[in-house]
C-alpha cells in the first residue's frame, strides 16, 4: 500500500478525528503496533469479547490495518460503546456539541457513531434518527478549537462545555444540524438555542432524569452526574448571576415556575428547586440563601400589586407562594422578607409581599375614586339578575384567593416553630400598629387614615383567612373551645424571648376596655404558655374588630346616602331641574362602591365561617359568665352562680361587639344566613340572655343595648313578605318561640330597656331613643307567644304586689320610662309637623322665589332636617304608643294605680288634642308618608287604651281630673274620627259608652272641686298644687309631699326633689297628723256644703 492510499485509508477512518492530523495517526497506530508485537511474544494477550464486540471487530475488517490499529488502541471494544453512548447522552441532555462535521460527511467520531450505532447500547431508542444524536447542537467552537485533538464529550470535559454554553450570549447562533435529516425542526431549534440560561438548566434537569430512568446500568452514574451538573451549575448561575450578561435570573426563575405551573409539570419544577435549594444551603459563602431569594420575592411583590381579583394569572402566582411556604427554606426568607421597615407604621404591612396580597379585592382601590374600577360599573344600566350574575363570580374568585391566603398562613405556622413565629409575631405587630383604625377620629379624617393604616380590603382578607384557622375548634361542642384563656389578653409588655416561649405575639391588649373590671384584690393566673386556639380566636376577633367593623359601618352610612340621593333625584325629575344629570351620576358612583362593598363582605363561606366562630364565641363567653374553668360546657340553669373572680375581667369588650356587628350586619345585608343556620340560634339566645341584663357580667350598658339589636336580628320578622317557596322565618320561629328560658329573656330585655335611660354618657338622652327602638318590635312578637307574654304579665304582678319596695319593681321603672318617652316623642314629632307645614306653605305661596341661592339653601336644608327629624319622632312615637296599647290589654292594676293612673291620662288627653281636636289642622303636612306620620293608627292605638283600662272606676274618675286637655268635646270629636276611619261599629259604641261614664264623673267631681276649692296651702302637694290625699314626710328635707306625687317622682329620679339627697320609698314617713287634719276638713266642707244645698232648696 503506498503512502498515498495509506494517507486516504486512515483518514476516511472515522477514529482520524480523534488526532490532530494524518500524520499523527500514522504515528499512534505504528507505536500501537510496535507495543502489541512484544507484547505477543512475551504472553498471549486475552481479551474477553461479546457479541457486541466481535461485531465491531467484523464492522472494521473493511479498514487496512493502520485503522485497525487505531481502533485497538481503546482498552476494549465495550470502552469504545461506552465512550460513544456517553457523548450520546451528554448531547442529548445538554444538546451541545464539539463535533461540526457535515451529517452525511463524518469525521472519525461521527463515522464510529454511524457505524456503531446500531450495534451500542443506545440511551434513548426512542429518538430515530441519528441513533440517538439530537437534531440540533450547539456547536462549542471555541472549546473544539482549544481540544483539537477531541470533538467528543466525555465526563472529563462536559463541565466546561457545560459551562461554555451558559457563557454563550446567542446559543441559536451555534446551532449545527446532528442528522441528514434535512426537514426544519423548529421545536430542535428552540431547545437547543434556549436563551434563557435557567430555562436551558431546567430543560437539561428534565433530559438527565429521563436519561436516568433509561441508561444501562453501566452508564448511570454518568447520567446522574450530568444531572447533578445541570443543579451546581444552577446554583452558580443563583449565586453569581452577574456574569452571565443580559440574564435577569430571577426574573427567569419566577416565569419557569409560574409556566410549570400552568403546564401541570410543577413536580419536576419543585425536585429540581429542593436539589438547587440544598445546594444553595449547603455553602453560603459568597451569597446566602436569603440574598439569592430576595430579588425573586421582589419581582413577586411588583407583579402581584398591580393584579385583580378575578385575573386567572393571580392565582398562579398565589401557587408559586404556597410551594415557598411549604419549602423550608425559602419559607424561612419568606418570614424574614415580609417584616415591614417600619414595624410601628400600619400602612407599612401592606407595603409587604403578603400586605400586597391581602391588599387585593373588589374594594375601590383609592376609596371614593370608581374610575377605572373593574366592578359594578354603570349599575343603573345592568338588571338585578346581571348584577346578581357578577356578584356570584366574585365570590368564586374570593373564595378561592381566601382559601390560598389561609394554607400560606398554614404552612407557616406548621413549618417550624421559627416560621411559626414569625408569622405570628407579623400579625400580632401589624394588628397593634393598626389598633388606631377603630378611633373616631380615624372615619372623619379619610387622608390621614389611608397613610397610616392598612387598607380595608387587607383587613376584609386577613380576617377571612384567619376564620378558615379558626374552623378546627369553633363548633359548639368542640373540646377544644374551652381551652381558651382569656388572661392572655391581660398580659403586659413581654420582651421577644417571653413572646417566643409563651406564644403571646399581640400587644396592647391589656389597655383594652374588658366586660367587667376586674376587683382589685383579683390576679389573673397567667399561663407559663398558650395554645393555638387562644392566639388564634385574639388574633382572629381583633383583625374582625379592626375590618368588618369598620366596613359594616361605612355600609349603613353608604345605604342611607343612596336613600337620600335617590330621593333627590326623583324630586329633581319631577321638577326638570338641571342637578338631576349630577344627582344621577352621583347616585351611580355611589352604588359603584355599595354594591363593591357590600359583594366583598358577602362571601358566604367567609360568612358561614365567621357565624360559626361567633356562635362558639357566644358558648364561650356564657361558659365563662357561668364560671366554668374545666374544658367539658355546664348546662345553663337561673339563676345564675355568683362566680368570685369572674374571667370574664380579662375579656375584652370587642370580643362581644364583634359577635353583635355582625348577626347586625346578618339581618340588614345577608338575612338567608340565619335562617339556614338556626339550629345555632339558641346558643346567641343564650349569650343575650346572660348577657343583657346583667351589669355584672357586662358592665357598658351601650354594648347591652347593642345586644337589643342582635335579639332583633335573630328573631323572625314581623313585616316579612311570605315566600310561598321558601318559609323563611319558619325555623327561626321555632327557636325563638320554643326558647326554654324565654322568661328571662324577656326579663333581660326590660332589664337593659330601663338600664339605658342613665348610661353617664354625655349623649344619653338623645342615645336611648336609638337603643330602644329594635326593643319595642321584640316586646310585640313577644306579646305573642305565650310564654313570653306570661313571663312579662308576672313581673307586672310582682311590681303591682311591691310598689313600695326599696327599689321600685323593674317592670314599673319600665312603665313609667314607656310614658315617659311616649309623651316626649309624640310631642317632638308634633313640634316638627308643625313647622314643616308651615315651611311647606310657604313654599307654595313663592315665598321662597325672592330669596337669594344661600337662603334658599338654608331653607331646603332646614326642611329636609325637620322631615328626618319629624320621622324619627313619629316612628318611635307610633312604636311606644302601640307598645302601651298591648301591654294594657291584660295589663292593667298598675296603669291605674295613682302612681300612673294620672300620668297616662293626661299624656292620651294631650294627645287627642292635637289629633282630633282643634289643633289637628296644623299637622296637615303634605304627605304623611313621607314622615311615618300615622294618625289614624294613633288615634286608634290611644281609643284601645281607654277601652283596655276603661272597667276600672279608679281610672275613669281620673280621667276629667286632666285640667289640662280633658272636656267632653275632645271625647265626641274622636268618636267622630273613628267613625271616619272606618274603625269597627263595637269599638265605636265602646268608646262612646266611655264617653259618657266619664262625662258624668266629670260633672260630679266638679261639684266637689268648688266644694274644696278653698283649701289651705298646708293641704296642697307643693309639687302639683293639688289636694293631698295621703301626705307623706320626705326624711331629708322634712317637706311633705303626697304619696303618689313622690312615688312617681321617685321612678324616675331617687332623691329627694328639694335637696337631691338620695331617697327611696322605704324611707318615707306617713304624716298622720296633717292627713287626719285634711279628712276632718274635707268632712266639714261636704257637711258644709250639703247644709247649704238644703237650704237653697227649702
Amino acid at each position: 500500500m503506498t503512502d498515498q492510499e495509506n494517507n486516504n485509508s486512515i483518514s476516511s477512518n472515522p477514529f482520524a478525528a480523534l488526532f490532530g492530523s494524518v500524520a499523527a495517526a500514522k504515528h499512534f497506530a505504528a507505536v500501537q503496533k510496535q507495543q502489541q508485537l512484544r507484547q505477543l511474544t512475551g504472553e498471549e494477550t486475552s481479551i474477553s469479547q461479546d457479541d457486541s464486540d466481535n461485531s465491531v471487530s467484523e464492522s472494521l475488517d473493511d479498514c487496512d490495518y493502520s485503522v485497525a490499529e487505531i481502533s485497538r488502541s481503546f482498552r476494549s471494544q465495550r470502552e469504545l460503546c461506552e465512550q460513544l453512548n456517553i457523548n450520546h447522552m451528554i448531547q442529548r441532555i445538554f444538546l451541545i456539541t464539539l463535533d461540526n462535521s457535515e451529517p452525511g460527511n463524518p469525521r472519525i467520531w461521527r463515522g464510529v457513531q454511524y457505524r456503531l450505532g446500531q450495534l451500542c447500547v443506545s440511551g434513548d431508542p426512542s429518538m430515530k434518527s441519528g441513533n440517538g444524536i439530537p437534531a440540533r447542537c450547539v456547536y462549542l467552537e471555541e472549546m473544539a478549537a482549544d481540544l483539537d485533538d477531541q470533538d467528543w464529550l466525555d465526563m472529563n470535559n462536559v463541565e466546561q462545555a457545560l459551562f461554555t454554553r451558559l457563557l454563550l450570549p446567542e446559543p441559536g447562533s451555534h446551532l449545527i444540524h446532528m442528522t441528514s435529516a434535512g426537514t426544519q425542526n423548529l421545536s430542535a431549534e428552540r431547545d437547543a438555542g434556549e436563551r434563557q440560561i435557567l430555562r436551558y438548566l431546567y430543560a437539561c434537569f428534565r433530559r438527565a432524569r429521563e436519561e436516568i430512568t433509561k441508561v444501562p446500568e453501566n452508564l448511570l452514574p454518568f447520567a446522574v452526574r450530568c444531572r447533578n451538573l445541570t443543579v451546581s451549575n444552577t446554583r452558580t448561575v443563583l449565586l453569581t448571576p452577574e456574569i452571565y450578561v443580559n440574564q435577569n435570573v430571577y426574573e427567569q426563575l419566577v416565569d419557569l415556575m409560574l409556566e410549570t405551573l400552568r403546564g401541570a409539570q410543577f413536580e419536576d419544577m419543585t425536585e429540581f428547586l429542593e436539589d438547587v435549594i440544598e445546594a444553595l444551603t449547603i455553602e453560603e459563602e459568597v451569597r446566602t440563601f436569603g440574598e439569592v431569594m430576595v430579588p425573586v420575592f421582589d419581582i413577586l411583590l411588583g407583579r402581584i400589586k398591580d393584579l385583580d381579583l378575578c385575573q386567572i394569572l393571580l392565582y398562579t402566582y398565589l401557587d408559586v407562594l404556597l410551594y415557598f411556604t411549604k419549602q423550608k427554606d425559602i419559607a424561612k426568607v419568606f418570614a424574614g422578607y415580609i417584616q415591614p421597615k417600619d414595624p410601628s407604621n400600619g400602612q407599612m404591612y401592606q407595603k409587604t409581599l403578603l400586605g400586597a396580597i391581602l391588599n387585593i379585592s373588589c374594594l375601590l382601590k383609592t376609596p371614593g375614586v370608581v374610575e377605572n374600577h373593574g366592578y359594578f360599573l354603570n349599575p343603573s344600566r345592568s338588571s338585578p339578575q346581571e348584577i346578581k350574575v357578577q356578584e356570584s363570580n366574585i365570590h368564586q374568585f374570593m373564595a378561592q384567593f381566601h382559601e390560598k391566603i389561609y394554607q400560606m398562613l398554614k404552612n407557616l405556622l406548621q413549618l417550624s416553630p421559627e416560621t411559626k413565629h414569625r408569622i405570628l409575631s407579623w400579625l400580632g405587630n401589624c394588628l397593634h400598629a393598626n389598633a388606631g383604625r377603630t378611633k373616631i377620629w380615624a372615619n372623619q379624617m379619610p387622608e390621614i387614615f389611608f397613610q397610616m393604616y392598612a387598607s380595608d380590603a387587607f383587613f376584609l382578607n386577613l380576617g377571612a383567612a384567619l376564620l378558615k384557622l379558626c374552623q378546627p375548634f369553633c363548633k359548639p361542642k368542640s373540646p377544644k373551645l374551652l381551652t381558651f384563656n382569656p388572661t392572655y389578653c391581660a398580659l403586659k409588655e413581654l420582651n421577644e424571648e417571653e413572646r417566643r416561649s409563651k406564644n403571646v405575639h399581640m400587644k396592647g391588649l391589656e389597655k383594652e376596655t374588658c366586660l367587667i373590671p376586674a376587683l382589685s384584690e383579683q390576679e389573673p393566673q397567667f399561663a407559663n404558655s398558650y395554645n393555638l386556639v387562644t392566639e388564634n380566636l385574639v388574633l382572629t376577633q381583633y383583625t374582625l374588630h379592626l375590618g368588618f367593623h369598620r366596613l359594616h359601618d361605612q355600609m349603613v352610612k353608604i345605604n342611607q346616602s343612596l336613600h337620600r340621593l335617590q330621593v333627590a333625584w326623583r324630586e329633581a325629575q319631577q321638577s326638570s331641574s338641571p342637578a338631576a344629570d349630577s344627582l344621577r351620576e352621583q347616585f351611580e358612583r355611589l352604588m359603584t362602591i355599595y354594591l363593591s362593598t357590600k359583594t366583598a363582605m358577602t362571601e358566604p363561606q367567609m360568612l358561614q365561617n365567621c357565624l360559626n366562630l361567633q356562635v362558639s364565641m357566644a358558648v364561650l363567653l356564657v361558659q365563662l359568665a357561668v364560671g366554668n374553668r374545666g374544658t367539658e360546657p355546664l348546662e345553663l340553669t337561673f339563676p345564675l352562680p355568683e362566680v368570685e373572680h369572674s374571667a370574664l375581667a380579662y375579656v375584652p369588650e370587642f370580643f362581644a361587639d364583634n359577635l353583635g356587628d355582625f348577626f347586625i350586619f346578618l339581618r340588614r345585608f345577608a338575612d338567608d344566613i340565619l335562617e339556614t343556620s338556626a339550629d345555632s340560634l339558641e346558643h346567641i339566645l343564650h349569650f343575650v340572655t346572660v348577657f343583657m341584663g346583667d351589669v355584672e357580667r357586662m358592665k357598658n350598658p351601650h354594648l347591652r343595648a347593642k345586644l337589643a339589636e342582635v335579639l332583633e336580628a335573630v328573631m323572625p320578622h314581623l313585616d316579612q313578605a311570605q315566600n310561598p317557596l321558601v318559609s323563611s322565618v319558619f325555623h327561626r320561629k321555632r327557636v325563638f318561640c320554643s326558647y326554654q328560658h324565654a322568661g328571662h329573656l324577656a326579663e333581660a330585655l326590660i332589664k337593659v330597656f330601663v338600664d339605658i335611660e342613665f348610661t353617664g354618657d354625655p349623649h344619653q338622652f338623645e342615645q336611648k331613643f336609638n337603643y330602644r327602638r329594635p326593643m319595642y318590635p321584640i316586646l310585640r312578637y313577644m306579646w305573642g307567644t305565650d310564654s313570653y307574654r306570661d313571663s312579662i304579665k308576672a313581673l307586672a304582678d310582682y311590681a303591682s304586689e311591691n310598689l313600695e319596695a326599696m327599689n321600685p319593681p323593674l317592670f314599673l321603672r319600665f312603665l313609667n320610662l314607656l310614658m315617659n318617652d311616649a309623651i316626649f316623642l309624640l310631642d317632638e314629632a308634633i313640634q316638627y309637623l308643625s313647622k314643616i307645614k308651615v315651611q311647606q306653605i310657604e313654599k307654595d305661596r313663592g315665598e321662597w322665589d325672592s330669596l337669594s341661592p344661600e337662603a334658599r339653601r338654608e331653607k331646603e336644608s332646614s326642611l329636609q332636617m325637620f322631615g328626618q327629624l319629624a320621622r324619627f319622632h313619629n316612628i318611635m312615637s307610633n312604636e311606644t304608643i302601640g307598645t302601651l296599647a298591648f301591654l294594657t290589654s291584660e295589663i292593667k292594676s298598675l296603669f291605674v294605680h295613682p302612681f300612673l293612673a294620672e300620668r297616662i291620662i293626661s299624656m292620651l288627653n294631650y294627645f287627642l288634642q292635637h289629633l282630633v281636636g282643634p289643633k289637628m289642622g296644623a299637622l296637615k303636612v303634605k304627605d304623611f308618608s313621607e314622615f311615618d306620620f300615622k294618625p289614624q293608627q294613633l288615634v286608634s292605638d290611644i281609643c284601645t287604651i281607654y277601652l283596655n283600662l276603661g272597667d276600672e272606676e279608679n281610672f275613669c274618675a281620673t280621667v276629667p281630673k286632666d285640667g289640662r286637655s280633658y272636656s267632653p268635646m275632645l271625647f265626641a270629636q274622636t268618636v267622630r274620627v273613628l267613625k271616619k276611619i272606618n274603625k269597627p261599629g263595637n269599638m265605636i259604641v265602646s268608646f262612646s259608652n266611655l264617653a259618657e261614664r266619664i262625662k258624668s264623673l266629670a260633672d260630679r267631681q266638679q261639684q266637689e272641686e268648688e266644694t274644696y276649692a278653698d283649701a289651705c296651702d298646708e293641704f296642697l302637694d307643693p309639687i302639683m298644687s293639688t289636694l293631698m290625699s295621703d301626705p307623706v314626710i320626705l326624711p331629708s328635707s322634712r317637706v311633705t309631699v303626697d304619696r303618689s306625687t313622690i312615688a312617681r317622682h321617685l321612678l324616675s329620679d331617687q332623691t329627694d326633689p328639694f335637696n337631691r339627697s338620695p331617697l327611696t320609698m322605704d324611707q318615707i314617713r306617713p304624716n298622720t297628723e296633717l292627713k287626719e287634719k285634711i279628712q276632718r276638713w274635707l268632712a266639714e266642707r261636704k257637711k258644709q256644703k250639703e247644709e247649704e244645698l238644703e237650704d237653697t232648696l227649702n
